[in-house]
């Protein structure tokens, strides 16, 4: 199986030659260690707003043997830009208080052809990738450019006030979802923090008033396999999101949400997409990460339906000698016995 063929057999809960290896993201500073690459960034580089190019996408799923290739479009947040180590981006307090704030949100024209160009050149030349396009649903830009605290005191006195910032998220990812499952990409990744560890920022009933009716609108414009993304304890949205027909769930943050347990419980329902330890990557030994990969294929990949990935995504502070260890551990740990590859 080449790599689009194998992620693709995962998503549908199939057992693909080994399990998958797939991430939503490398961190610049980490690649640059990787591959030797110039200078290290510096603070005040931001990685948003200067993504890998084609090349060295292709270059670093190479070295570390990635079954995918992510191309990043969200729309803008409106809120405080805090440049952290190594060109991490972290959002402080948001812009929009009130509704004289409103006329701040000014959000790309989805229907201007120029803003999928760099979309439709990196489907064009993906190869034998699995090419996941990660974008945000809404909630979680509407969250940060509100700030935590005004969106929960809107919740109980300006429910509208959310709805019209929500809604023009919305609205601008409807169009989106429809013309990148146009352009050929394999899957659909929607990146909505919406938990923290001990359970989401909103009761259930908030989430199936709010957000629920948001997904279905976006969800009837996905054509290609979805993935969600959320940090945090899931578990009570749970069964709500698998009524959209999502096809996977990432990453099942450590110490949140036990992924043995998701997939004994949910695997007969989507693909399971996680979790090594990122304390391990950053602080931890080769041979912990060799353990802790060995033991998530272990308990997640029999039966298929699983997809190996780091907590989060491959950050800065990821030792290189422990991305190679996860590497190496996964080619030597992931093979299913007995599968016949076409």
């Amino acid at each position: 199986m080449n790599s689009r063929d194998r992620v693709s057999a995962a998503l549908r809960r199939q057992v693909p030659d080994r399990v998958p290896w797939c991430e939503l993201a490398v961190d610049r500073a980490l690649a640059q260690r990787l591959m030797g690459w110039g200078p290290q960034v510096s603070e005040a580089y931001n990685m948003e707003a200067h993504p890998f190019s084609l090349e060295e996408s292709l270059a670093v799923a190479e070295h570390l043997g990635l079954d995918n290739l992510s191309y990043v479009l969200r729309a803008p947040v409106y809120a405080e830009k805090i440049p952290g180590k190594d060109g991490r981006l972290f959002y402080g307090d948001g812009m929009l208080h009130t509704r004289d704030d409103l006329h701040l949100l000014q959000l790309p024209d989805p229907h201007d052809d120029d803003l999928y160009a760099g979309a439709a050149e990196f489907v064009r030349h993906k190869g034998d990738y699995s090419a996941w396009f990660i974008t945000r649903m809404g909630i979680f830009p509407t969250t940060l450019s509100m700030g935590l605290e005004t969106f929960s005191i809107a919740l109980f006195e300006d429910r509208d006030f959310i709805e019209e910032v929500l809604d023009a998220y919305v609205d601008w990812s409807v169009v989106v979802a429809q013309r990148v499952c146009e352009l050929g990409f394999d899957v659909y990744v929607s990146t909505d923090d919406m938990a923290f560890h001990t359970g989401p920022f909103f009761s259930p009933e908030v989430f199936r008033e709010l957000v629920m009716p948001r997904y279905r609108r976006i969800a009837e414009h996905i054509s290609i396999p979805w993935i969600i993304h959320s940090d945090g304890n899931m578990l009570p949205f749970m069964d709500d999101l698998l009524s959209l027909g999502i096809a996977g769930m990432h990453p099942m943050e450590k110490d949140a949400m036990d992924i043995v347990e998701v997939k004994r419980q949910y695997g007969d329902r989507i693909c399971v997409l996680g979790n090594v330890d990122l304390n391990i990557l950053g602080m931890g030994t080769p041979q912990d990460v060799e353990t802790e990969v060995r033991y998530l294929i272990d308990h997640v990949g029999p039966g298929g339906g699983y997809i190996i990935s780091s907590g989060n995504s491959l950050a800065s502070y990821v030792l290189p000698e422990n991305a190679n260890a996860m590497s190496a551990a996964v080619r030597a740990h992931g093979l299913y016995a007995d599968v016949l590859t076409p």
